[in-house]
């Protein structure tokens, strides 16, 4: 089973990318505190990438508290404050998130098309900024 899938194609960075998904897996469950992330190598060649893209990654959701780096042992999910009030803010974007949804279904936009503006907005707010 895979855990992660990366898009290459859609302009964000690979090693962003892999952070959100690991976020994304503790917030909905998938990955509980105290579970092990798969190791860098083995996740590298399972992704098709370069294992220090795979160590960025890491590295950075270490820096956030997002996991713990363990040497010689691996990276595993922390158990932070920060996960609960994520998640807690998650809720509450997502039903901004849903009534945007319903109005632009309203106007009778697709999934697609839905999809495609949320996309170019959050490119355009992106590329406003250096970092």
């Amino acid at each position: 089973m895979m855990l992660f899938r990366l898009n290459p194609s859609v302009g964000v960075p690979i090693y962003l990318q892999l952070m959100e998904q690991v976020k994304h897996a503790i917030e909905t469950g998938a990955l509980q505190p105290g579970d092990q992330l798969p190791g860098i190598r083995p996740l590298a060649e399972e992704l098709v990438m370069n294992p220090n893209t795979v160590a960025k990654a890491y590295r950075e959701l270490e820096h956030e508290g997002v996991i713990e780096l363990r040497h010689g042992a691996g990276a595993f999910v922390t158990a932070n404050a920060r996960a609960g009030k994520l998640a807690d803010k998650l809720k509450q974007a997502q039903s901004i998130v849903a009534g945007a949804v319903d109005r632009l279904r309203a106007q009778r936009l697709s999934e697609e098309e839905i999809r495609r503006l949320f996309e170019a907005e959050l490119s355009a707010r992106r590329g406003g900024r250096r970092g």
